[in-house]
Formats: C-alpha cells, sequence, structure tokens
C-alpha cells in the first residue's frame, strides 16, 4: 500500500482522536465544578431551576429550592455552580455594586482635566448640532441654473434624423 492511500485514514483517526480528547476534557472539567459544590453554594440544574446546595453526598445532592422545598436530585443533574454575585443578580434580582466598576463612555474624559472637561461640555452646550441635510442657498442655485441653461443652448440640439434636411 501507498502513503496516498494510508493518509486519509491517519487523518480520519487523529481527528477522532482530538475529538475525542476535547470532550473528556469538557466531562472532566464539568465533573471537578460538581465536586466543587458544597453547601451554601448556589446553583443551576440542567432543567434550568435556580437552588442553593443544602448537603452533598456521593452521587446526589440536596438543594433549598424555596421556603420549605427540599429536593434531591442526582450530580449529573446541575449544569453549573453559581458565584455568590451572580446566583444573588439572578434569583434574588441584587444588583453588584457598579459604582466602582464605572468606565467612561468616551475617551476624551481620561486625557482631558476635570476643568477642561467641564468647560467643553459648557461649550458644546451653547450650539445646537443640526446633523440634517442643508438646502443650497438661493443665491447659490441661480448661477448654476444658469450656467446649465447656456451649455444647452452653445450644444447643438440632437434629433432623430426625421428633420427638414432631405
Amino acid at each position: 500500500m501507498s502513503l496516498v492511500t494510508l493518509l486519509p485514514f491517519v487523518v480520519l483517526i487523529g481527528a477522532m482522536f482530538l475529538m475525542t480528547r476535547s470532550a473528556k476534557k469538557k466531562q472532566q472539567a464539568a465533573a471537578d465544578m460538581r465536586n466543587q459544590m458544597q453547601p451554601g453554594s448556589g446553583i443551576r440544574t440542567i432543567g434550568g431551576m435556580y437552588a442553593t446546595v443544602k448537603e452533598v453526598n456521593d452521587d446526589t445532592i440536596l438543594v433549598d429550592a424555596g421556603p420549605g422545598v427540599e429536593l434531591l436530585f442526582a450530580k449529573n443533574a446541575i449544569g453549573a455552580v453559581l458565584t455568590d454575585d451572580e446566583y444573588n443578580r439572578i434569583v434574588h434580582g441584587v444588583e453588584h455594586d457598579l459604582k466602582t466598576d464605572v468606565v467612561p463612555d468616551d475617551a476624551s474624559s481620561l486625557t482631558e482635566t476635570d476643568e477642561s472637561a467641564d468647560e467643553a461640555a459648557a461649550a458644546s452646550d451653547d450650539k445646537p448640532v443640526d446633523l440634517g441635510k442643508k438646502d443650497e442657498p438661493a443665491d447659490e442655485a441661480e448661477p448654476a441654473a444658469e450656467a446649465a441653461e447656456a451649455k444647452t443652448d452653445d450644444e447643438p440640439k440632437k434629433t432623430d434624423g426625421d428633420s427638414d434636411a432631405k
């Protein structure tokens, strides 16, 4: 057998190896995530239910889904272990304090001092910006029309051939 006939089989086996390797890595990462669960952690099940972990066993976990509601799930049914901020934002509607994470909307506030930024804002408020298309003034429109008429008078008129000349 020649190298050309063996090449497709080698490529196919290599692709299968790479696909199974990435799938195994994903499975291992999911198993590690599930093994790191502790009581008090917020979770999301593969069905989309949010709950708090109460008890972790070998193959199962006991979760608190609400006041007086305890559910027993298989560990494989856990889709994600959430951070405290994310769990509180989703379940309780508590937003993270964003005042420390504020990013300016434009780069000019990063390069200017506060005084010059205030002056620029005050100066820009004085003059409204008109983004519409502006019409030509009447003075400029008349010469353009006259030039067009003069041009048409200079050129000979074209006919379709059925004129008075015979």
